[in-house]
């Protein structure tokens, strides 16, 4: 079973990351191509509100907005589509950065602007296949070493993950990972059509069912080849634990794959 909280990935129409509105030195450090922070917001505007529409729906993986909060907050209620946020260590709503006061006290913020904050790491199903989105990668950093180590996913076992915080510019995909974030997409929501190309065409990912499929039939052959003794108890309660979590991950891929299927996260 997932360890995180599950999201219904195909009703997202973009993602993005990272858009870091009215930060003064993002411009600087990030190597952005604009003069004033007064620019630098006004063609996110632009560009997000060109690309998506009224009733699309975008996830952001982190990182809105920096400077006055009241403010940089306010600005992006200007922007276009249905918004969740993936806290990022930037957001005043991030458990890596915030105090569960502060949290409390800025949430509302996000709430007037019409974000819809979700948890930090969440997992989910598109198109059948498996995906994890949050603000980190499973690897990599704006700085020389990872921060917020605890708060980034699992390692990498080889789910696609989509992720910000790098400010990468020359790149999306790497392996597993894809980097969503405004540096390295023109300062612009990426369409989800682009993800579902990228993880079809990775050689080592499948679709969810088949793999919980693969993962039920080995078991119940290593199961039935195996040689006990009638005393082996200890033998038959880890094979049923075994196959209990096994027929979990096979129901919740059956359960994805579904179309009247709830998502979790609503």
């Amino acid at each position: 079973m997932s360890e995180y909280s599950w999201f219904d990935f195909n009703r997202v129409d973009f993602v993005t990351a990272d858009t870091h509105f009215s930060h003064a030195r993002i411009s600087e450090l990030a190597g952005r191509p604009f003069a004033t922070v007064e620019e630098m917001n006004t063609q996110l505007i632009r560009r997000w509100n060109e690309t998506v529409g009224p009733t699309d729906v975008v996830l952001h993986l982190g990182d809105v907005a920096l400077g006055p909060i009241e403010e940089s907050i306010g600005l992006t209620a200007q922007l276009h589509g249905r918004r969740y946020l993936v806290p990022g260590n930037h957001d005043r709503v991030s458990p890596a950065t915030q105090s569960r006061k502060a949290i409390e006290r800025f949430a509302p913020l996000y709430e007037a602007a019409r974000w819809t904050i979700l948890p930090e790491v969440i997992e989910g199903t598109r198109r059948g296949y498996r995906i994890l989105a949050s603000h980190y990668p499973y690897k990599g950093d704006s700085q020389e070493s990872d921060r917020h180590t605890t708060h980034r996913p699992r390692w990498d076992d080889g789910i696609p993950l989509l992720h910000g915080h790098t400010h990468a510019r020359d790149h999306g995909p790497n392996g597993h990972q894809f980097h969503v974030g405004v540096d390295a997409h023109a300062y612009t929501p990426v369409p989800f059509t682009i993800i579902d190309t990228w993880i079809r065409g990775l050689p080592d990912v499948e679709p969810w069912l088949d793999v919980a499929i693969r993962e039920a039939r080995r078991l119940i052959a290593d199961f039935d080849a195996s040689e006990t003794s009638n005393s082996d108890a200890l033998f038959y309660v880890m094979g049923y634990n075994e196959l209990r979590v096994t027929l979990e991950e096979l129901l919740g891929a059956l359960d994805s794959s579904h179309p009247d299927s709830p998502p979790n996260i609503a």
